[in-house]
C-alpha cells in the first residue's frame, strides 16, 4: 500500500513537471507565432534561436520583489495566487493521453474537469477584491461574468456528447469515438461553438476582457508582481492547454490515430490547437464587454439549448 500510494506521488510530481515545462515553452511558442504574424523577430537571443528565454523569464520573476499594497488583505493576498495555481493542475490528473496513461481514471472526470474549473474563479475574484484596487477589482467582477456566462454554454455543448457515450468517463469517451468515428464531424456546430467558448473560457483574444490593458490596465493582477504574477500567468496558460485537451478528447477522438503511438497523436492535436488559439489571438481584435455578453447570452445560450434538443431527438428516438 506504502509503494502504490509513492508511485501515484511520483507521478503527480512527472504530470506537473511535464505540464510546467509545456506551458513554459508554449509561451516561447506564443510569442514567436506572434512575431511571424507581425513580421517581427521575437526572442532570439537567450539561448540557440532563443529557446532559453523561458528559463530567463522565470528567474526574473523569481527574483523580483514580490511587494504587497499596504491596504490590501494581505492572507487573501497571497492565497488567491496560489488558489488559481493550484486548481489549474489538479484537472491534469484526469487527463488521458493514451490508453493506459492517466493517473486518477474517475469514472465522474469529465464532472470533475468542470467543478475543479468552477472553482478556479475564486482566485480570480479574491485576487480582485484582496488587492483593494478598483481596476483589479472590476477586472476579477469581469471575469466572474464571463466565466457564468460561458460555462453554462460549455456544459449544455457537453450533455449531447454524454447522451451519445453514455457515460462521463474521459477514456470511455474517447473509446467510443475509436469505434463510431470521432464526434467532431456529425456534431459540426458542438464543436466550433465549443471551441469558441474555450477561447473565452480562459481569457484569450478576442475575449480577453477580464485583462483589458486599454480599459483596465491588466485587470485582476494589477497589484500583482514577481511569484504572484507569474503564478498567474502560469495558471492561465495551463488553463488554456487543459482546454485544448478537452476539446481533442470530445470532439478530436483523444489518442485515437492510425500508425504512429497514441501519445504522438495526442501531441500532435494538442500542438495544432495551441497553434490555432494563438493563430486566433494574432488575428482578431477585441471585443466589446456587451457584444461579449450578448454573444454568450443571447447567441450561445439558445443555440446550445436548440442543438441540445436537436441531438437529444435524433438519438434517442431516431438512432436507438
Amino acid at each position: 500500500m506504502f509503494f502504490s500510494y509513492l508511485l501515484l506521488i511520483i507521478k503527480f510530481i512527472l504530470i506537473i513537471i511535464t505540464m510546467l515545462i509545456g506551458v513554459a515553452y508554449y509561451t516561447l511558442c506564443d510569442r514567436k507565432i506572434m512575431a511571424a504574424m507581425q513580421r517581427r523577430s521575437g526572442p532570439n537571443v537567450v539561448g540557440l534561436w532563443g529557446l532559453l528565454q523561458p528559463l530567463a523569464d522565470g528567474l526574473k520573476l523569481f527574483v523580483k520583489e514580490f511587494i504587497v499594497p499596504n491596504q490590501s488583505n494581505k492572507i487573501l493576498f497571497f492565497l488567491a495566487p496560489c488558489i488559481s495555481f493550484t486548481l489549474s493542475l489538479i484537472n491534469w490528473i484526469v487527463i488521458p493521453s493514451n490508453f493506459e496513461t492517466v493517473l486518477v481514471d474517475l469514472n465522474l472526470s469529465l464532472l470533475f474537469m468542470f467543478a475543479m474549473s468552477s472553482i478556479g474563479v475564486y482566485g480570480i475574484i479574491l485576487a480582485g477584491w484582496s488587492s483593494n484596487s478598483k481596476f483589479a477589482f472590476l477586472g476579477s467582477l469581469r471575469s466572474v461574468s464571463q466565466v457564468i456566462s460561458y460555462e453554462i454554454a460549455l456544459s449544455l455543448l457537453v450533455l449531447p456528447i454524454l447522451y451519445v457515450s453514455t457515460s462521463v468517463n474521459l477514456s470511455d469517451i474517447i473509446l467510443f469515438q475509436q469505434i463510431n468515428g470521432w464526434n467532431w464531424l456529425p456534431m459540426l456546430p458542438l464543436f466550433l461553438m465549443f471551441t469558441i467558448s474555450g477561447l473565452a473560457e480562459t481569457n484569450r483574444v478576442p475575449f480577453d476582457l477580464p485583462e483589458a490593458e486599454a480599459e483596465l490596465v491588466a485587470g485582476y493582477n494589477i497589484e500583482y508582481s514577481g511569484m504572484g504574477f507569474t503564478l498567474f500567468f502560469l495558471a492561465e496558460y495551463s488553463n488554456m492547454l487543459l482546454m485544448n485537451s478537452l476539446i481533442i478528447i470530445l470532439f478530436l477522438g483523444g489518442w485515437d490515430g492510425f500508425i504512429l503511438p497514441s501519445s504522438l497523436w495526442y501531441g500532435i492535436k494538442m500542438a495544432l490547437l495551441a497553434f490555432f488559439f494563438v493563430w486566433v489571438r494574432g488575428t482578431l481584435p477585441r471585443y466589446r464587454y456587451d457584444q461579449l455578453m450578448k454573444l454568450g447570452w443571447k447567441v450561445f445560450l439558445p443555440l446550445a439549448l436548440g442543438f441540445l434538443s436537436f441531438y437529444t431527438y435524433f438519438y434517442l428516438f431516431i438512432i436507438f
